[in-house]
């Protein structure tokens, strides 16, 4: 019997990578003879010689992608967990399929593989354009000048000098949640932010202090925590304990109000008799929450929307420009608030 023919596997790009000794993202965007990268000569050649020592050649159908319009779309979002992005993304999967497109979505996360895996998404040319709804300091993506070839916004984030921004008033809307706790007679107030590192927890944060100090009110006691329950439980239990006169509490996320709520309840604090508590952003468990949530309805399907027009003009070859959604928040009553202890 004869022996059996060996089957010959095609040599990746990964393959060529890991002999170069490079990223899989690198080696792509050598290979794809991408002039904005920035490696060593060295580095250059190692992987130009790793291609043609394994006889790499990009997969037929791969060039043919590259050559033709692929009608996709990339959403890159920092939390798949988090309603807000969740409908952001319902709202451009909805007006992306109006367009004809499709929408590709994308974590970002800082596992290594998956940055590459995305930047590779973007290098090779399979999406034409981006939908950056993460703007997290020193993500590959924002410093490695693949940016610069490509269409794309910048969702519920403001980047200074992009001209290429969508976002909603956050300072404004923070004004509003002010005004509404002072018309039930809160003069002490706390707010939970977010990390300070991030644009939206800092808008809403400056919006908040600033109303407070227009108004001539005691500057809000801020704690920042991350943006989840754990986050707001944690906080609630900072300004229980070095501001037990505090009477109102602005939470930052839908999430942190759900812990805040938790950690006043397991402290003893009746809410609302004792300390009110408002949400930014609203859910349809705010109704079912005890006691019910007083929340903050934002447009965030409007803006996946308005995000998708947006990149399509782009694509269509209308100059960026910064957009700030004209719709306000709407106060969503519930049982959650109520007037400042000893008000009339």
């Amino acid at each position: 019997m004869e022996p059996a023919t060996p089957v010959r596997t095609r040599v990746r790009l990964v393959d060529v990578a890991e002999l170069a000794g490079v990223t899989k993202s690198v080696a792509s965007r050598v290979l794809n003879g991408d002039t904005t990268i920035n490696v060593r000569p060295s580095t250059k050649q190692r992987i130009l010689d790793a291609a043609r020592t394994l006889n790499y050649a990009p997969h037929a159908g791969a060039k043919a992608l590259a050559g033709a319009r692929t009608k996709a779309l990339a959403l890159l979002i920092p939390d798949l967990m988090n309603a807000v992005y969740a409908r952001i993304a319902r709202g451009a999967y909805q007006r992306a399929r109006e367009h004809g497109y499709v929408v590709l979505l994308a974590e970002d996360t800082v596992d290594s593989n998956a940055q590459s895996d995305y930047t590779d998404l973007v290098g090779a040319g399979r999406v034409e354009g981006l939908l950056i709804a993460s703007a997290r300091q020193g993500h590959p993506l924002l410093d490695s000048g693949q940016l610069n070839t490509i269409p794309h916004v910048f969702v519920n984030r403001s980047v200074p000098g992009s001209g290429r921004s969508l976002t909603v008033d956050l300072q404004g809307a923070s004004q509003i949640a002010f005004d509404y706790l002072r018309g039930l007679g809160h003069e002490r107030m706390a707010h939970i932010s977010g990390p300070g590192v991030l644009m939206p927890a800092q808008e809403r944060e400056k919006g908040f202090v600033a109303a407070a100090s227009a108004a001539g009110y005691p500057a809000p006691f801020v704690v920042r925590e991350i943006f989840d329950e754990a986050g707001g439980f944690r906080a609630a239990q900072q300004i229980i304990g070095a501001r037990p006169d505090v009477t109102a509490v602005y939470a930052g996320t839908f999430s942190q109000s759900v812990g805040a709520l938790k950690a006043l309840r397991r402290s003893g604090v009746d809410v609302p008799g004792d300390v009110s508590v408002l949400s930014y952003d609203d859910l349809p468990l705010a109704e079912y929450l005890d006691p019910s949530l007083t929340t903050m309805s934002l447009p965030l399907l409007e803006l996946g929307q308005l995000a998708v027009d947006a990149l399509v003009a782009q694509l269509q070859g209308t100059p960026p420009r910064d957009i700030v959604l004209p719709e306000r928040p709407i106060i969503l009553e519930r049982e959650s608030t109520a007037k400042a202890p000893g008000t009339a």
